[in-house]
């Protein structure tokens, strides 16, 4: 009886340890897997010409979690940039913030965690706040400079059309003659006709002068011989 006693009490202890044992080892994976704010990161990227900001986590228990993005202004915040729902893996998920973000921004990231959200596992911000590169995202949109001509290329503009050239000494002004006409040219009795004008009443005055001159010829012709005949008696 003795001995079946003493044995009794050997298995009693054998199975208190390995069940302190097993506990212990049950306590520790269950720690392990436990939602932890150290498995949440967050980072300032670009996506072409639009700032972006990424939150991973890396949550091997698959524990629901809501990430909130604060941008902080003078350590408070300024805005509330989004929330988004995220359910991570030991590789880790991503989650996406469209913020078009200033360098040297501060932004402060804050996680809840729990199934139960009254009662969250986790209720913390990320260690230290995001702060953005010192560079912004290019933008694809560029301003070309102005180029200003070399001074080779300017050109003096043009006289006004109004403005008449001044002629050299050396150009004549005298119109020639218009040697187009097919007129005949004048007998060369007509000569002082054509130097006094073919057309003017130089002609008939002539004539008129030349008959008063033959009259008064013959005046004097007559009364001559009338002075002779009667000196003559």
């Amino acid at each position: 009886m003795s001995i079946s006693r003493r044995t009794a009490r050997r298995s009693a202890r054998v199975l208190g340890v390995a069940a302190a044992t097993t506990a212990l080892a049950l306590g520790v994976a269950g720690n392990a897997l436990a939602c932890n704010i150290s498995e949440f990161s967050a980072e300032a990227k670009c996506d072409g010409s639009k700032g972006v900001i990424t939150v991973t986590d890396k949550d091997a228990s698959g524990t629901p979690a809501t990430i909130t993005v604060f941008l902080e202004n003078n350590g408070a915040d300024s805005k509330q940039v989004g929330e988004q729902d995220v359910v991570g893996s030991r590789e880790g998920v991503t989650i996406t913030f469209n913020e078009d973000w200033s360098p040297n921004a501060e932004y402060r990231i804050h996680v809840t965690a729990g199934k139960d959200k009254e009662h969250p596992i986790v209720d913390k911000d990320i260690a230290d706040n995001l702060k953005t590169p010192s560079a912004g995202c290019s933008k694809d949109e560029t301003t070309p400079p102005a180029t200003t001509p070399p001074p080779s290329e300017e050109t003096t503009p043009p006289a006004e059309e109004s403005e008449s050239p001044t002629p050299s000494p050396s150009e004549s002004t005298t119109t020639p003659a218009d040697t187009s006409s097919n007129a005949p040219s004048p007998a060369a009795g007509d000569s002082n006709l054509a130097e006094t004008g073919a057309n003017s009443n130089t002609p008939m005055i002539a004539g008129v002068a030349g008959a008063l001159v033959v009259v008064g010829g013959g005046a004097v012709f007559f009364g001559m011989r009338r002075r002779g005949a009667n000196s003559g008696r």
